[in-house]
């Protein structure tokens, strides 16, 4: 017998992050933030709408990432992840002329939404994450939140990037403890000062592979 089309239209917090290539914490975490539409039946069990993983699907770009700005350096035991939120398409081809001049092998990728950005550090978190406040459809504040109660963050360098003051950001609630607000024009000097002290902990000793 074939199912009816109310089963058709949820599935559980496995199936969505089997879609969406992500964890189950992570489905979970999104679902309480509102990114997904679900429910919990009597047991207990959440279901989450398939439409709703449809759209964020549709957001989003296949794996790895929509725009790469800059390619990983092969045969490198170890390189340093960096994501970069940034809804001016000018500012990010900025970011990529500056970062890929950086001494350490470089990974960057770019996102032009939070929601872009959220999918993709589901999948694989960066070791230092660059974003903007003011973005359309989710802006940087709701995206730094969620990823503010995400355990499987807790090595991401998170950078703030903005022109907004401190007045402005108190306004709209603050930025959660732990991240470092640096001030617009984009300040790469101290981003690569920032950059080069995550590779030098020992997890990123780059000469030697048994730390990649």
């Amino acid at each position: 017998m074939s199912s009816s089309p109310i089963e058709k239209s949820f599935c559980t917090t496995r199936e969505a992050a089997t879609l969406l290539g992500v964890s189950v914490g992570t489905v979970q975490l999104w679902v309480e933030n509102g990114l997904l539409r679900a429910w919990k039946t009597a047991g207990g069990h959440r279901r989450v709408m398939r439409d709703s993983v449809g759209e964020l699907l549709r957001k989003v770009p296949e794996q790895p990432g929509r725009a790469t700005l800059a390619e990983p350096l092969s045969k490198q035991p170890r390189q340093l992840k960096v994501l970069v939120v940034e809804d001016d398409a000018d500012l990010l081809r900025l970011y990529q002329a500056k970062l890929a001049r950086w001494p350490m092998p470089t990974q960057v990728t770019g996102m032009h939404s939070a929601i872009d950005a959220l999918l993709a550090i589901g999948r694989s978190g960066p070791d230092l994450l660059i974003t903007d406040l003011n973005m359309p459809e989710m802006d940087g504040f709701s995206m730094l939140r969620i990823l503010h109660r995400a355990p499987d963050l807790a090595h991401t360098i998170i950078v703030v990037v903005t022109g907004l003051d401190e007045a402005a950001i108190a306004a709209k609630g603050g930025l959660p403890t732990g991240i470092l607000l640096l001030a617009k024009p984009i300040p790469f000097d101290r981003l690569q000062e920032i950059a080069a002290g995550i590779v030098q902990q020992s997890r990123f000793l780059l000469n030697n592979p048994t730390h990649a």
